[in-house]
């Protein structure tokens, strides 16, 4: 990975990452982690957890695994607790969990809908608001970055998250506005398509057809997210919130999003 940061950039600080245990969200565990933060990988699937927690414990990294379910707002709460349990301080939340499926908006039964919906806005906002409850407790800075789909001019194929990650954006500027007297700063990254295994569902040659309108002619890779992660993360952000932050080859200019 080429490094453009100081080393042990975040050393003595805790970054928890949810759906970290594979892609982007491994990703950028691992980004955060070989700058010396400990890393607390955090999804439902614990077995995979694990085997992403060994994987970069073998590179050095200080990795944590722990199952949670941010739909659920008493497992969200069991998750806190145990870290106050534990005395570890939570210094940066990623919310990069969450998910969907492609169907033409036609086809969208209300309970998909609305289960994509409870994913990923309802989970992002009940983590977010833990983990500020956490950082007031401890009277701690913190920062705050979400982790949405790139969508300013629609996801055809994709309402239902569409929808949701809009709502995040705005989530993401409102929590900025209420929790800046509590030093937490809250901002998005939109990544546009990046080259990960999640991929797979998606017919390759609607891809490509999608990556070929690019400004920048190709997929993203995962640890550039983790990138700019660490920069949002950083001191260097330090007077940076409630942006949403484009990653995506320069698809919010062209509109060029797949076609799912």
């Amino acid at each position: 990975m080429n490094n453009i940061f100081a080393e042990n950039l975040f050393a003595g600080k805790t970054a928890l990452v949810t759906g970290g245990g594979s892609g982007i969200g491994l990703a950028i565990a691992r980004v955060l982690g070989a700058l010396g933060a400990r890393v607390v990988i955090a999804a439902r699937d614990i077995e995979r957890l694990s085997a992403a927690s060994e994987s970069l414990a073998g590179e050095g990294i200080d990795a944590l695994a722990r199952a949670v379910n941010i739909r659920d707002h008493q497992s969200i709460e069991a998750l806190f607790q145990t870290f106050n349990a534990e005395a570890l301080d939570v210094d940066i939340l990623v919310n990069n969990a969450g998910g969907q499926f492609a169907a033409p908006a036609l086809d969208i039964s209300p309970n998909g809908f609305r289960s994509v919906v409870d994913l990923n806005l309802q989970g992002t906002f009940q983590m977010s608001q833990a983990f500020a409850k956490h950082c007031i407790a401890s009277r701690r800075p913190g920062s705050i970055i979400n982790i949405v789909l790139c969508q300013e001019s629609g996801l055809p194929g994709m309402a239902h998250a569409a929808a949701a990650r809009a709502g995040v954006v705005n989530l993401t500027k409102t929590l900025a506005w209420e929790w800046a007297d509590q030093s937490i700063r809250v901002n998005a990254i939109a990544p546009g398509t990046i080259k990960t295994g999640g991929l797979d569902q998606y017919d390759p040659a609607s891809l490509q057809a999608g990556v070929d309108k690019l400004l920048i002619k190709r997929m993203g890779e995962p640890e550039e997210v983790g990138q700019t992660v660490a920069f949002l993360a950083s001191p260097a952000a330090g007077f940076i919130t409630g942006i949403c932050l484009a990653q995506d080859g320069g698809e919010h200019l062209t509109g060029a999003s797949p076609q799912c």
